[in-house]
């Protein structure tokens, strides 16, 4: 599909992976910054065209990305192994609890399910897993992250603006971050209505003012300072990765020695083709990896060759040898359903004057 992308086309879908304008009308700016790099764009053909790249399923949505582990609550990454002549009723049973979001079906020889579990509250992880175990008869592999070095799933194309670097996140009201850990109900209201997406119109911020019943000024303010304080990740497009070629998904695994961990992870996070970079406790005697770095590719040279890269830049910290590291390439999407607000964000939502305690 992405080789049928106009040259404007592949413009919004590299300039606008975040720093999305948070005005009233911010078609207008962001029209105006592509005409500033050579795109000869108006605002009504930026939204006709973005609109169009929705519907057409390039795009997974339109709106603010929120970061779930600040909005409340707990997600864990989990391994386990499903037995070839029982695996799909196995990914049945798993699919089956609400607070399994991604699962995927992933090349190796013994944890072969991996998948994710988002909850509200963290006591209910241990809880989630052992009713799993008891409903599979198989083990889990709870990989929590212990340290986060980079998460920016940006998938750029040849093409205009080739950097992805349009930054219009400043634009808007000014608004000052809070230490708040914690939503208000109103906030909560906020989160539930654009966790799937902004609505695709000339003032998206004002219909979704209109769904939760604030002004346009509160949603633009709150939506600008949960960017600043890390509660939205980043504005803009969400590309569907796989319409645009990037169909190699490999997950590289390494064995990094705890002494380097710390200098490894900003190494290999500054590699631009690095989407996520975890540090995740090791299981003895099953699995022997402490360090997660997720790379994408549109053909298996282009992946093997990313790999390479990263196994280069671990190699400037410590001897890597063979058996120091894995790729586990998805071979089937087995359950996909994002992870979900609602639950984590309701139970970490309290009263405005107990929020400001």
């Amino acid at each position: 599909m992405s080789e049928d992308l106009s040259r404007v086309d592949r413009a919004i879908v590299n300039a606008f992976q975040g720093g999305f304008p948070v005005v009233e009308r911010p078609f207008e700016p962001a029209a105006a910054a592509l005409q500033d790099r050579g795109v000869d764009v108006d605002a009504d053909d930026l939204f006709e065209r973005l609109r169009d790249l929705d519907d057409e399923g390039v795009l997974t949505r339109f709106g603010a990305l929120i970061n779930a582990e600040e909005i409340g609550g707990a997600a864990t990454l989990v391994a386990m192994h499903a037995p070839e002549e029982r695996y799909d009723e196995v990914a049945e049973q798993v699919n089956s609890y609400d607070a399994v979001a991604h699962n995927y079906e992933r090349e190796h020889p013994h944890l072969n399910m991996w998948f994710v579990v988002s909850v509200p509250d963290t006591d209910e992880v241990e809880e989630t897993l052992s009713a799993i175990e008891a409903d599979t008869g198989q083990e889990t592999y709870n990989l929590p992250k212990q340290q986060e070095f980079r998460v920016e799933a940006k998938f750029l194309l040849d093409g205009p603006i080739p950097e992805g670097d349009v930054d219009l996140s400043d634009l808007g009201p000014e608004v000052t971050p809070t230490d708040r850990t914690s939503l208000t109900p109103a906030e909560l209201d906020l989160v539930l209505e654009i966790q799937d997406g902004l609505p695709i119109s000339p003032t998206p911020y004002h219909d979704v003012a209109e769904a939760v019943g604030e002004d346009v000024e509160w949603v633009l303010s709150t939506i600008k300072r949960f960017n600043q304080e890390g509660k939205v990740r980043r504005v803009g497009v969400i590309p569907n990765h796989y319409a645009l070629g990037y169909t190699e998904n490999g997950m590289t695994v390494w064995d990094v020695p705890d002494e380097v961990v710390d200098e490894v992870g900003p190494a290999v996070a500054s590699l631009d083709f690095v989407t996520h970079c975890y540090e995740r406790p090791r299981h003895e005697g099953v699995w022997p990896y402490n360090f997660f770095a997720m790379t994408h590719g549109r053909s298996e040279a282009e992946s093997a060759e990313r790999v390479e890269q990263v196994r280069e830049k671990m190699t400037e910290f410590w001897d890597v040898a063979d058996a120091d590291w894995d790729t586990l390439f998805s071979t089937r999407i087995l359950k996909k359903t994002g992870i979900r607000m609602d639950e984590r964000a309701k139970a970490n939502t309290v009263e405005p004057e107990e929020a400001d305690d």
